[in-house]
Order: structure tokens, then C-alpha cells, then sequence
């Protein structure tokens, strides 16, 4: 069987016709065009999001410039702080299920405060800048994003795969491009729920063991209170989650402007308005909830991203590592080349000296 071939009775036949193909290239770009739509809008829509809390980075750096006479630190009572009242003596204190359901809700109001930010900052400070309060945390949290969300952007190779299992589950009666809908809907509600309750996490952890502190109230980044402990399974799921909503949406304008919104394959429409709606909500969600929740609670992992330096330290830093890597690979090279010789130098003492060649007799 050849290439796009099978084999039959009569001899080869293609597998695709080419009029489908045709229509599968369409799809494909429609998709890719769709995908990097969602994904600028996310990022544009979600970066204004978290611009906001920019007057708050301004407020503590004004803060941290004021000069102040040197006096004993204050004690500060955990149970008064805004962020533990928030947090931890609010509702589901006492109950683990009452605490999720509050990380579920809060992600649709006020998913951030003034004194979740603060806190947040100055433990990652605390934790991975020496204590240098007039670190610009709000400026390293976009340059973090920025870089995250260059790979969202792209298509990998399981994106793809789910798309295939799609198109072959999509069979007619089953109303596959209706639930599978709610993959990212649950998706989404999934993570930014997560997220929430890292920040309440952190709330927990310092009220259960302190009843006062000496100076400000500081929690403790880790890596454990996220799944599998890793930041970064978070951002895969974003991922996900938008090029899933950007697959239903293409699909739906590619079987729109393809077949018509009155052909069997675009379905009934009971089943075609929810889909819509589903889409705009995540769409929304991620914007305005999701995507800055992530860019500052992912901060709160045990190490820090390479964000952390500006572009010019990054450069220096792949240069300098790029020139270890070529010094110690010429080293390698020349200790090759000095054990070969040594070996050829001692070979030449112990050989045997050859017998000198008699000259042949004189006739």
C-alpha cells in the first residue's frame, strides 16, 4: 500500500478524496487563525487585567522610598491581618469542602486583593531576592507571563492527537462537538478554583502557626500546593483549555461557511447556542480571572523563573553558559589529543630498535 492509498479489487484508490483534503487544509488554517486569535486576545484582555495592580506595586515602592526612623520591628497579629480575614477567618475556615467551594466563587469576584498582591509579593521576595522589598515583583510577573505564553501560542503534538480523536468520535446522533464542550468549561473552572485555593493554602499555613509575628507577615512558597507539584501542569492546562474553546468555535464557522448553518452536520440548534455560550464564557473567564490568577500564583512555586533577570542579564548568561560549553568541549578535545601523543611518545622509546640494513655486497 502506498503513501494516501489502500489497496482494493479493482487496485488503488485514495484514502482522502481530493476535495476532502481541500476542505481538511481549510479547517486546519481556520483553526490555526481562530487559536492565535483566542490566544491574543487572552493575553491582551488578561495583561490589562493584571496592569491594574500596577498602582499597587507604585503604592509599596513609594512605601519602600520614605524614609523612616530605625525603631524596633512591630508585631504583627495574624488573626488582624487583611489577608489571614480574608482568607482563613472567613467562610470555610473549619471545613475542607466549605474552603473549595469558597475558591470556586471567589475566582468570579474579587479573585485578587490589594492585601492577597502584597502578601504574595513580598513572600516571593523573601524567599528568592535577599529580601530587597524594592524588587519590581509586578514587572518580573508580566515578563514571567510573557515568556510562558509564547508556547501557548503554538500547537503541540497531543493538541493534535486530540483533534484526531475528535474527528473520528464524531459520528452522527452522538452529539460529540456538543459535550465535548464542557471539557474546557470544567477545565477552566478547574484551574482557576486551584489556583484560589493555593492563595487560601498560604492564608492557612501561616494562621495555624502563629498567633503573632515580629515585622511583616511572610508566607512560604512551595511547589507542594500545586498538582503534582508543578507550576507549570497549570499552564499546560490553560493551553489546553484555549486551543479545545478555539477548536469548537473553528469548527463551527468551518462547517458554517463550508456546509451552511442549515446542513445535518452543523446540527440542531438547541445543541449549537450552547456551545456559543460556553465559548464566550471561557473566553471571558480566562481574561479576566484565570490568566492573572496564574501570573502571580505560579510565582508562588519553589523556584523562580528565568524572568527574574532583565533581557540583557539573560543574554549574558546564555553567552556566558554558550562559552563554558564550547571551553570545556575544546579542553576535552585538547586532553584527547595530549593522551594520543603521549601514547605515540612512548610507544617510539620502548620500541625495539630495528637491526641496521646491511648494504648489499659489492660485486
Amino acid at each position: 500500500m502506498g503513501s494516501g492509498y489502500a489497496w482494493t479489487e479493482g487496485g488503488k484508490v485514495p484514502l482522502i478524496s481530493s476535495e476532502a483534503l481541500h476542505h481538511l487544509h481549510i479547517f486546519i488554517f481556520v483553526l490555526a487563525v481562530v487559536h492565535l486569535t483566542f490566544c491574543v486576545l487572552t493575553i491582551v484582555f488578561g495583561g490589562a487585567r493584571i496592569r491594574q495592580w500596577k498602582h499597587w506595586e507604585n503604592l509599596i515602592a513609594k512605601e519602600s522610598n520614605e524614609t523612616k526612623p530605625v525603631t524596633e520591628p512591630a508585631v504583627t497579629h495574624v488573626q488582624q491581618h487583611a489577608f489571614i480575614k480574608g482568607r482563613f477567618l472567613g467562610f470555610g475556615k473549619d471545613s475542607v469542602l466549605l474552603s473549595w467551594l469558597y475558591s470556586f466563587l471567589k475566582q468570579f469576584y474579587g479573585s485578587m486583593t490589594k492585601s492577597d498582591y502584597e502578601t504574595l509579593r513580598l513572600g516571593f521576595i523573601m524567599t528568592h531576592w535577599n529580601e530587597n522589598r524594592k524588587f519590581d515583583f509586578h514587572k518580573y510577573m508580566m515578563r514571567a507571563l510573557e515568556d510562558d505564553f509564547k508556547k501557548v501560542v503554538g500547537i503541540s503534538w497531543y493538541l493534535w492527537v486530540f483533534v484526531i480523536i475528535f474527528l473520528l468520535l464524531n459520528v452522527n446522533g452522538w452529539h460529540t462537538y456538543f459535550w465535548i464542550a464542557f471539557i474546557p468549561f470544567i477545565l477552566l473552572l478547574a484551574v482557576g478554583t486551584k489556583l484560589e485555593h493555593v492563595i487560601t493554602q498560604l492564608a492557612h499555613e501561616v494562621a495555624e502557626k502563629h498567633a503573632a509575628v515580629e515585622g511583616a507577615l511572610v508566607v512560604q512558597p512551595s511547589d507542594d500546593h500545586f498538582w503534582f507539584h508543578r507550576p507549570k501542569f497549570v499552564l499546560f492546562l490553560i493551553h489546553f483549555t484555549l486551543f479545545q474553546n478555539a477548536f469548537e468555535i473553528a469548527f463551527f464557522f468551518w462547517i458554517l461557511v463550508t456546509y451552511g448553518f442549515d446542513s445535518c452536520i452543523m446540527g440542531q440548534v438547541g445543541y449549537i447556542v450552547p456551545r456559543l455560550v460556553i465559548g464566550v464564557f471561557i473566553q471571558v473567564l480566562c481574561s479576566y480571572s484565570t490568566l492573572p490568577l496564574y501570573a502571580i500564583v505560579t510565582q508562588m512555586g519553589t523556584h523562580y523563573k528565568a524572568a527574574i533577570f532583565n533581557e540583557h542579564v539573560q543574554e549574558g548568561l546564555a553567552g556566558w553558559a554558550e562559552r563554558v560549553k564550547k571551553k570545556k568541549a575544546l579542553t576535552g578535545e585538547n586532553q584527547r589529543d595530549g593522551s594520543s601523543a603521549g601514547v605515540v611518545q612512548l610507544g617510539s622509546v620502548f620500541r625495539k630498535p630495528s637491526a641496521p640494513q646491511k648494504s648489499p655486497p659489492n660485486p
